[in-house]
């Protein structure tokens, strides 16, 4: 397969939230989405923070207080879709050359007032170079996005029972 005809990494879940509040509980908490264990920085993380606007960032901030910021926010659509950068190259390093970067949209979808379908691309997988198969198969694995979306789930059933 050439790097030019990469396909995308494509995932869904479906909760049972409306999509204004199955968008909100996807930035709001995404600080218990990701995994502690998914980590760039030298110590342990303390939060995760995603900024809700274009030109923000997502970034770790570890135990010392340092930030490792590791994605743009590309798109922020309230409440049906956000669009960030994925600057994680295949050696799992900071990548600082926009251009060598992939993105990762997240679409919310109302199926009733109720339930929302959640649909996840991460795409552009080819900018990452001749290593890009690294970061396509970590994002698609096990503990890539279904962990992320399987957690995303969880809190919305935690939330839905409150």
């Amino acid at each position: 397969m050439s790097s030019s005809k990469v396909q995308p990494i494509r995932k869904s879940v479906v909760v049972n939230t409306g999509v204004e509040h199955a968008f909100a509980l996807f930035i709001n908490k995404f600080n218990a989405i990701k995994p502690r264990e998914h980590n760039l920085l030298p110590v342990p993380i303390a939060e995760t923070v995603f900024e809700p606007r274009v030109g923000g960032h997502i970034y770790d901030v570890g135990i010392d207080g340092n930030r490792c910021e590791w994605s743009r926010v590309l798109a922020y659509e309230p409440p049906s879709r956000v669009v960030f950068s994925w600057d994680i190259g295949p050696t799992w390093q900071l990548e600082n050359d926009p251009a060598k970067t992939s993105e990762v949209e997240v679409r919310f979808i109302a199926e009733s007032g109720d339930r929302t379908r959640v649909e996840l691309e991460h795409r552009h997988l080819e900018r990452h170079g001749t290593g890009w198969r690294a970061v396509a198969d970590g994002v698609d694995g096990e503990a890539g996005w279904p962990l992320y979306l399987s957690r995303y789930v969880e809190i919305a059933i935690t939330e839905a029972s409150r």
